[in-house]
């Protein structure tokens, strides 16, 4: 398939695809083989978007968890997405895939509807890589389990992820700013657990 056909087929179809029949079940290399081209940052998000929703403890870890594994292949520059032979062959059903994102496709269909290849520049060898460093930090964070902590870093790792997908140079530096608003975020949250260890242990070395 040529990268024009696979581009005139959008994730979000892609993705409602696969949750059509909820007895299906669908490989994970299933998942990653039919985004082509466009499987780093399709991956991305896939992985990312879900931690937007209200999920089980310990859920982001899990889906954290192949971000870890796939965000530093984009930052090293790799052509394709590696995963072992034992993820590619995991199933999911596709009840399971329509509960994750069937209340994000809406919003995705109509971001696709004004996505389009623009701002190029911001992608290529540098660009690509530059996306992957981003990607991989939030990972570390994401997998952290930190109440109501990790949505804004899996929002930006899913927008960065469409961005690169996309080749959208609008929606790379909406991501940018997330990333900004996350790392700020993040510091405030270090210095006020600091704030509070400092006054516990005042208040234990007064004792």
């Amino acid at each position: 398939m040529t990268e024009r056909a696979e581009r005139s087929q959008t994730i979000s179809a892609i993705l409602l695809g696969f949750t059509a029949d909820p007895e299906r079940q669908v490989a994970v290399g299933e998942v990653v083989d039919s985004f082509g081209r466009r499987a780093f940052g399709a991956l991305l998000f896939v992985f990312a978007a879900p931690n937007l929703l209200p999920l089980p403890p310990g859920s982001t870890t899990v889906l954290g968890a192949p971000l870890m594994l796939l965000a530093p292949q984009v930052a090293l520059g790799a052509r394709s997405p590696w995963l072992p032979a034992g993820v590619r062959r995991r199933t999911v059903s596709g009840a399971e895939l329509a509960r994750a994102f069937g209340p994000l496709l809406p919003w995705m269909e109509r971001v696709e509807q004004v996505s389009r290849p623009r701002l190029i520049l911001l992608f290529g060898a540098v660009g690509d890589r530059l996306i992957g460093l981003v990607c991989s930090l939030l990972a570390l964070v994401l997998i952290l389990p930190i109440p109501l902590g990790n949505m804004l870093p899996a929002l930006t790792i899913a927008v960065l992820g469409l961005a690169l997908a996309q080749r959208d140079g609008l929606l790379a530096l909406a991501g940018y700013l997330a990333a900004g608003l996350s790392a700020g975020a993040l510091a405030l949250a270090a210095g006020a657990v600091a704030q509070a260890l400092a006054r516990l242990a005042d208040w234990f070395s007064g004792a």
